[in-house]
């Protein structure tokens, strides 16, 4: 398999003097292959079974690689609608001494199981409403309507760690803790007993101390609140898992019925970042979903006549800055990093000009072909890495109306507008070659050493399909990147490794899971040379693996 490698330098000179590129028009793309395969149900796998190695498995790498993401599309002769909906299957890759094995099990959720017991689907997901129970009769289903909507304890996003324990998670209140070594759930935990917060994202951030950071929502009747959470790093054995949890701050949501929806933060060495997006939840039309027959999903939409909020809380004293940074609207889901530099704080992440790109992964636009699934790729907006530079410091004598982007070769602005208003525009991290490959998503970077630092490396998904179709290391220093490719091969989420004796940022290696519609039973676990982007080596497994979501490397000494 060969690496196709990528180098175009960016211009350098003058900040000035640069111009800012921000393509938002695409050519259209014909011809997309069906992808049908790698969005169908598959049996878990709990017993470990051998994989087949061709190249080589570095004898340094020795731990769990964990995968979470849907395994299963429909219960009985009912089917989900979303791509979010499908019950969680956990995966794992034990790597040592070269030799890897995978096994794989549904999460024993309590969705998961009700649904399994009843042979039909009994709790509403995202994007799928449960109907009546039809064997009640007909005045018991007209009051079930009017029952306030369960929320689905199918954590099926990502694994995530929390004082040593591993949990997965979604967006809900609960979370499952799950043994990395058996795959089996253990324990589930709901964020309410500890705090008052109606969920938590799947992407918490962690100090090098082991205290975490992450976002929960709070509804009440004065309005919805947005809430910076922090967990300690360490529990005694009599302790509950989230036992000292506590709420850091606490965010008035502009509107109050109408929230608006965020995946995760951004977090650097002194502030947690919380990016207001115009994405919005109706929290009317969801509470009355199971009435008006409406989905979650159907509670969400795009305003782009909304600015993006920046707000930046103070990790250690939990102030809210008084400052609003403002962008134009915009949605990002993954942000890559965030450092604190000169005064400035730096922000990348992945976005779009377009927020409506969780409507189109339902299962049914995932299933067609031809010009179907032409058309349903080319209304998507494309998401491309970002930088944003926030001024720290707004005094008084700060002037207005000029750009106040004191950073070197950098071509983001940050403009103050009023008393207690900044608005920023971004700089692209990419050169014109990324658009060949449609963009990216799923950004990694070598989290241990360099997040909440200045860095130059992230690794990601490029999507020139509904799904990853391409790896892609990029070199922030230069706008460079390398790119792994294979047609009909599909890799997921790429997840860094570092060397235990590397030096450089990128000593390590990259793992990805990479499937294909095209061949049964052709999954395998790809292990690329982050440095220079080559192949090492693969394991093949004998089963079928849908396409997931996100993951976790759990290192065993």
């Amino acid at each position: 398999m060969d690496t196709i490698k990528h180098q175009k330098m960016g211009t350098k000179g003058n900040k000035k003097s640069k111009s800012r590129k921000t393509i938002s028009h695409f050519t259209d793309v014909h011809g997309l292959p069906c992808i049908e395969k790698i969005v169908t149900s598959v049996q878990e796998t709990p017993e470990p079974i051998s994989t087949h190695i061709t190249g080589s498995i570095p004898n340094w790498i020795k731990g769990n690689f964990l995968r979470n993401g849907p395994g299963k599309f429909e219960i009985g002769n009912q089917r989900f609608n979303h791509w979010f909906d499908g019950m969680a299957l956990l995966h794992q890759f034990k790597i040592s001494d070269g030799q890897v094995t995978y096994k794989s099990r549904f999460l024993s959720s309590d969705s998961y199981q009700s649904n399994k017991e009843h042979n039909r689907i009994m709790v509403s997901e995202f994007g799928t409403i449960t109907m009546p129970d039809p064997c009640k009769n007909f005045f018991q289903r007209f009051l079930s309507r009017f029952e306030l909507p369960k929320a689905s304890d199918n954590a099926n996003v990502s694994f995530v760690n929390y004082k040593g324990d591993y949990y997965v998670s979604t967006e809900t209140n609960i979370m499952h803790k799950v043994d990395p070594e058996n795959l089996e759930t253990k324990q589930k935990v709901d964020w309410t007993n500890f705090i008052a917060v109606n969920g938590a994202t799947a992407h918490p951030h962690t100090e090098p101390d082991g205290t975490t950071y992450n976002m929960g929502n709070s509804y009440t009747p004065k309005g919805a609140y947005y809430k910076i959470i922090r967990v300690p790093p360490s529990k005694k054995e009599e302790d509950e898992t989230l036992e000292g949890a506590t709420v850091l701050c606490s965010i008035a949501s502009g509107d109050k019925t109408k929230p608006s929806y965020y995946h995760s933060f951004a977090m650097s060495e002194n502030y947690v970042v919380f990016i207001e997006q115009p994405i919005k939840m109706d929290l009317l039309k969801i509470a009355t979903g199971k009435l008006t027959g409406k989905s979650i999903s159907d509670g969400f939409s795009w305003d782009p006549k909304l600015n993006t909020i920046f707000h930046l809380v103070h990790k250690h004293t939990g102030q809210l800055s008084p400052i609003k940074y403002l962008a134009k609207p915009l949605s990002t889901f993954h942000q890559i990093n965030a450092y604190e530099e000169g005064g400035f704080l730096t922000i990348d992440m992945c976005a779009s000009d377009d927020g409506q790109a969780i409507s189109n992964y339902n299962i049914q636009n995932l299933r067609k072909s031809g010009e179907a699934l032409d058309e349903v790729y080319n209304t998507l907006c494309r998401t491309f890495p970002r930088r944003f530079v926030l001024p720290l410091n707004i005094e008084q004598a700060t002037p207005y109306n000029m750009d106040l982007n004191e950073l070197p070769d950098s071509t983001a602005t940050c403009v103050r507008t009023g008393k207690n208003k900044v608005f920023c525009t971004h700089e692209d991290l990419h050169e014109e070659d990324l658009h060949r490959y449609g963009g990216l998503e799923f950004p990694q970077i070598n989290y241990g050493r360099y997040n909440t630092h200045h860095y130059r490396y992230f690794y990601s998904c490029g999507f020139r399909h509904l799904v990853g179709d391409t790896l892609i290391k990029m070199d922030i220093q230069g706008k460079q990147m390398k790119v792994w490719e294979h047609p009909g091969l599909y890799p997921s989420e790429p997840v860094f490794v570092p060397s235990p004796d590397g030096a450089e940022e990128d000593d390590g290696v990259v793992l990805s899971v990479v499937v294909t519609p095209n061949k049964d039973k052709s999954t395998f676990l790809l292990v690329l040379d982050a440095k220079t982007f080559e192949e090492l080596g693969r394991a093949e497994v004998p089963v079928n693996i849908p396409y997931g979501f996100h993951g976790a490397f759990s290192a065993i000494a």
